[in-house]
């Protein structure tokens, strides 16, 4: 098991993951890789687990799957929202630093999300969306 932090642009994510999958052991990237990503179109804090998918115009889960040329690994989806009232292009949105009362509520949502992740690496993907997707 390993845990990746990109340090490329978001827009290239792709670039990070398919070097890292070179030199892992990784048999299956398909079975094994599982991407965590932020999701403008879920409320803050809100968690959705996928075993496979689009990239739902998130462009570095778009350069992931071109990279690796399928899109056949699970994804976990940190909601994030979106802008209230304010029209603000979601590029400068999400580089911003999350509200006083997200902050608030950060440390629960991120340990619900560690969760997740551990249910998936226990239980599977198909049995942890069972649980995640129902918070």
């Amino acid at each position: 098991m390993g845990l990746l932090e990109p340090e490329t642009f978001m827009n290239l994510s792709g670039e990070c993951v398919t070097e890292a999958l070179r030199y892992l052991p990784v048999e299956d990237w398909k079975k094994d890789l599982v991407v965590v990503s932020d999701d403008v179109d879920l409320p803050f804090g809100r968690l959705r687990l996928r075993p496979g998918g689009g990239a739902g115009g998130h462009r570095g889960l778009r350069d992931i799957i071109d990279r690796l040329g399928g899109d056949g690994f699970a994804r976990l989806r940190f909601g994030v929202g979106r802008p209230a009232g304010v029209p603000m292009d979601t590029a400068d949105y999400v580089l911003q630093g999350f509200s006083d009362a997200e902050e608030k509520g950060l440390g629960e949502r991120l340990d619900a999300a560690v969760d997740a992740l551990v249910a998936i690496l226990f239980d599977g993907v198909e049995k942890a969306m069972n649980h995640v997707n129902r918070a």
